[in-house]
């Protein structure tokens, strides 16, 4: 069944009325009123100009847009989701997302020598071609050593997307990448897109072969994160108007051989508007049941599928974006969420049954974990990651200034780093698996990012 986005917006309009009308809460803004004092001090102003940190703290940019790589192709540009991996040897294993589209030109991996495109073995390209466009989504991967600061390789690993924007990384030692793209089969598209891919974590993986993971919906993907316990992959659709969605696979660590979708559901509030715009429905720290709803046709030709979640009960979101599991939770960005539409983090905490009938009894919880609603404190947060020691940073996609904006487990928030050398967004923050350094993204700028320092101070 198709749902119109008229009919959408007019029921959840009514929904909301609704919980205005009962007054069940006032509004809130967050735990955090103000600033922490910064755990690791003050920011430092950098003399290079390109990212001001604590003292103490010192980055390294290891790779560029437009380098050269291992296996012949460019650094392609707009660096955005990433996740970290224990390698051989102590190494790190870095899968970074792309979030190009169809330009050809110095952002992608091949500069202007289309020909090395029609190089490539046509099984290793999703959508090669169709008249003058190139999708040029994907993922690099780089080998990174953080005893001695050194990029060690780098290639390409997927290729033949579009807007790769965010992923997740999985148990099983591979990265999902998101296409945040609905784009349907055109003359200048030979297929759809809307869908995940799975890259292994691997140092000499090359140009993986790509096979959308049709079963787990086609939407304007973000972010995933995966549940350890259960192998149930969570994710965010990024809309105004947009859904959480679970995928329970038939076998877990096997996406490719199907499960089932699911979107989210607040137990006895169907309809649930969380993006609190207008009216304060969802507090700071409250604790809400979930329950999840199937979804069919889960394909969706007409991009419809949070209509069709909205109908049967499905939660609201403002802009589902990044997505992180850690502390046996799973924390996630709505980016224009909250009076102010600055952002609000979520926090979801699985059921010890998740995915199966006796979740019943014992449901998973959701929880408003920060909602500022004060610019200056966090200005709609994207990516995002769960550090070491419990705390949150968070990447900042707002107007002007840009910053990382740590958050602790009491809901303080402080900033870590300022992006002093443009307005990009900071993307793809994860932490090495032996917890001596930060990557991160500046997209705009085409830079990776490695920052070491006293990790030690926030936990002491």
């Amino acid at each position: 069944m198709n749902f119109s986005r008229r009919r959408f917006l007019r029921t959840a309009a009514a929904v909301s009325a609704g919980f205005a009308g009962l007054h069940l809460w006032g509004r809130q803004t967050s735990a955090a009123t103000a600033p922490l004092k910064e755990p690791f001090g003050p920011l430092v102003p950098d003399p290079q100009e390109i990212i001001d940190l604590p003292a103490g703290f010192a980055y390294k940019i290891f790779s560029r847009k437009g380098d050269r790589m291992d296996d012949g192709f460019l650094v392609p540009g707009m660096h955005d989701g990433m996740a970290a991996f224990a390698g051989p040897n102590g190494k790190t294993i870095l899968v970074r997302n792309h979030e190009l589209t169809s330009d050809i030109g110095s952002a992608g991996p091949f500069g202007e020598e289309v020909k090395k495109l029609a190089a490539l073995p046509a099984d290793r390209i999703y959508d090669a071609k169709s008249d003058d466009s190139y999708c040029l989504g994907g993922t690099s991967t780089l080998v990174y050593d953080t005893r001695t600061s050194r990029l060690e390789t780098h290639f390409l690993s997927q290729l033949g997307t579009l807007r790769n924007c965010a992923g997740g990384l999985t148990p099983w030692n591979t990265w999902l990448t998101c296409e945040e793209s609905v784009q349907t089969a055109t003359d200048a598209f030979a297929l759809e897109h809307g869908y995940n891919f799975e890259v292994p974590a691997s140092p000499s993986s090359g140009l993986v072969r790509p096979v959308a993971l049709r079963a787990m919906g086609r939407f304007n993907h973000e972010a995933v994160a995966v549940d350890p316990q259960s192998g149930i992959v969570y994710q965010t659709e990024d809309r105004t108007d947009g859904l959480i969605y679970r995928f329970i696979p038939h076998r877990p660590g096997q996406l490719s051989q199907g499960g089932r979708l699911q979107a989210l559901r607040v137990r006895s509030k169907p309809g649930l508007d969380t993006r609190n715009w207008e009216t304060a429905t969802v507090p700071v720290n409250a604790a809400l049941d979930v329950e999840w709803i199937d979804i069919d046709n889960d394909n969706a030709p007409l991009d419809d599928l949070r209509y069709q979640g909205f109908s049967n009960g499905a939660a609201l979101f403002a802009r589902g974006e990044g997505m992180w599991y850690g502390e046996g939770s799973i924390f996630f960005a709505c980016t224009s969420g909250g009076e102010a539409r600055a952002g609000q983090i979520y926090r979801y905490t699985p059921s010890p049954h998740e995915g199966t009938a006796a979740e019943a009894k014992h449901p998973a919880r959701l929880e408003l974990y920060v909602e500022p609603n004060d610019r200056g404190l966090v200005e709609n947060a994207d990516n995002l990651t769960v550090t070491p020691w419990g705390d949150l940073i968070l990447c900042e996609d707002g107007g002007g200034d840009q910053f990382l904006v740590g958050v602790t487990p009491q809901g303080e928030i402080y900033k870590f780093g300022h992006n002093v050398k443009s307005t990009s967004e900071f993307a793809g923050a994860t932490f090495s698996p032996d917890g001596t350094t930060l990557f991160v993204n500046i997209q705009g700028d085409g830079f990776t990012l490695a920052i070491t320092g006293p990790w030690g101070k926030a936990s002491g």
